[in-house]
């Protein structure tokens, strides 16, 4: 049934302002749409029913669609055209190629070689395929990585995609994961039900179970890993303070050049991330959550929804209305108050605060919002103590970190390391040393927006708070490893240049600021003082942290490696 907190549509008026529906059209959107609701956050899904079925979106089916919903065609064809992932075509225009081949170009990939990969593509396939360069679609560790209509290509090379392409492979392979059944097997969602009861029993004592959830968040230190590290105890505090109805948003859209961890633990575990989530939800007391995932990662989404649909048919206690939202494309929805107006059908700009979204936030409402991988440490935290998660740290700091390594090193992938571990630690003791040929030179240590630093800065620990006084952040803890073979002039440009193509252009520090930049770096030498004063106004009148971030990497340039940047 339709939630009864989204805003209700009228029934589509059959006839969108100032444009004609086109019977043949409407019908078609009709028999896509079925019998879903039409009402307006499900807008951009029912543009993916679009997209997915003609690989593009033409003019009529947009108008049509305009009219069934009753919104106007301008409301619809702002959302449509501000996400990368839906093609709009006028009528009489040429539609585009039947098929797609993506090739990502953010620094990992084009530390392996992407550019000359694309430039072969191009040469080699024939009409009726399109070879687009997109930014970072999160298998950095697998570069240069490749997607032939939905099917990613790790590794790839003319040959890997070539066979894609001649034998159709364009859907992707799900996940082998540990399947709902496999979960409970080993103890899964015991604690839950433990949880709803609203009791537990630690030691020889009974306590109360969300008391004993939020004391044990605080404790640990527990913090938001999606990069901004709010502690997560309080966050929950905050959220059960506010009037009901409360609603959570999960935010799996990690976009981050040099990020996959919650793919990596979505890939492999997915339910010990849902436990958590309905954990959660039980403490706060969330009337329905939504599930906001990347389209990218297509498999996944095919793989949550099937273990939905089982946690639903054999529930081990009430649950809470649970929504899977896709994203279409857009890094700046990674951002909490853009995640939510994406998720409501919009355009996904981030919004002006005050008010937080634990106040107003999804359809107006308190609403927690979390990275998915923060849920996921909630069981093993309640089920092993505080204790056990603060003694893991190094050089001062506690807990465990999840750190998406790429670029020059043995075994790129995610490695679960102490928090306060630091990049020598962590390339010797868990990622294979540097590959062969290469030495460290410098690393990205939280991805595009977190900032380069030199190898003399290699024995800084990796944590929140210890990286601010160098210029730079952890963020998501997304670490590109460059050596001396890697140019940092072109590793900060590659970092521009995606901050310019996902700015959402809300604000003109960012829009402009972005755009300028990129032609300022691109000349053969770089005007400093012009380019620090740029900086400086982004980073101050910027409304969210794409802008306010994007100048990082060119400060770090500047400030580390001033003898590398001309041509």
């Amino acid at each position: 049934m339709p939630s009864q907190l989204q805003p209700q549509r009228k029934k589509g008026r059959g006839q969108a302002k100032g444009r004609p529906i086109d019977s043949t059209a409407l019908a078609e959107i009709q028999e896509l749409l079925g019998n879903t609701p039409r009402r307006r956050d499900l807008l951009i899904e029912h543009l993916h029913r679009i997209q997915d079925c003609h690989g593009h979106i033409p003019a009529p089916l947009l108008t049509a669609l305009a009219g069934e919903m009753g919104l106007t065609v301008a409301e619809v064809y702002e959302v449509a055209s501000f996400y990368h992932h839906f093609d709009l075509t006028k009528e009489g225009e040429p539609v585009p190629p039947p098929l797609t081949v993506r090739v990502c170009d953010s620094i990992s990939c084009a530390l392996a070689g992407a550019e000359p990969l694309i430039r072969q593509l191009q040469d080699a396939l024939g009409e009726g395929i399109r070879v687009q360069r997109v930014p970072c679609v999160g298998r950095c560790q697998e570069a240069p990585v490749a997607v032939v209509g939905k099917n990613p290509v790790p590794r790839a090379d003319l040959t890997k995609i070539s066979a894609a392409v001649e034998n159709r492979q364009v859907s992707p392979t799900l996940p082998e994961c540990l399947d709902y059944e496999q979960y409970c097997a080993t103890g899964g969602y015991l604690l839950l039900t433990q949880i709803d009861s609203g009791s537990l029993v630690i030691g020889e004592q009974e306590v109360d179970a969300a008391d004993y959830a939020l004391d044990v968040l605080d404790e640990a230190g527990l913090r938001g890993l999606g990069g901004a590290g709010f502690p997560a105890g309080r966050k929950w505090r905050i959220l059960r303070d506010q009037p009901e109805p409360r609603l959570m948003a999960v935010n799996i859209d990690e976009g981050e050049p040099g990020t996959f961890k919650d793919r990596h633990f979505l890939e492999r575990d997915p339910h010990r991330f849902l436990e958590g989530m309905l954990i959660a939800a039980n403490v706060v007391g969330i009337h329905e959550i939504y599930v906001y995932i990347r389209d990218e990662y297509a498999g996944i989404r095919e793989m949550l929804a099937r273990e939905l649909d089982a946690l639903r048919s054999d529930p081990p206690c009430p649950l809470p209305e649970i929504h899977l939202r896709r994203g279409a494309g857009a890094y700046i929805c990674g951002e909490e108050s853009a995640m939510i107006e994406s998720i409501e059908g919009k355009r996904g700009m981030p919004r002006l605060r005050p008010p937080y979204v634990a106040e107003v936030g999804l359809f107006g409402r308190p609403t927690l919002e979390h990275n998915m991988e923060t849920l996921y440490w909630v069981r093993d935290l309640l089920e092993q103590g505080a204790a056990w998660f603060k003694d893991q740290g190094r050089h001062g700091r506690s807990g465990f970190r999840a750190f998406s390594v790429s670029g020059r090193i043995s075994r790129p992938g995610v490695h679960i390391a102490p928090a306060g571990i630091t990049l020598r630690e962590l390339i010797d003791e868990y990622c294979g040393g540097m590959a062969a040929g290469h030495e460290l030179h410098a690393y990205l240590p939280g991805g595009a927006s977190g900032g380069i630093l030199p190898a003399s800065l290699a024995d800084v620990p990796l944590d929140f708070d210890t990286l601010q006084p160098h210029g730079c952040f952890i963020g998501s803890a997304a670490i590109i490893v460059l050596s001396q073979h890697d140019s940092i002039r072109e590793v900060a440009l590659n970092a521009m240049r995606f901050f310019a193509h996902e700015s959402c252009g809300q604000c003109t520090p960012c829009r402009v600021g972005c755009a300028k930049a990129v032609t300022l770096m691109s000349q053969p030498v770089w005007d400093e003082e012009l380019l620090k004063e740029l900086a400086q106004v982004m980073a101050d009148a910027s409304i969210c942290g794409l802008g306010q971030a994007a100048p990082n990497p060119l400060l770090s340039a500047l400030r580390y490696f001033p003898d590398e940047l001309e041509t």
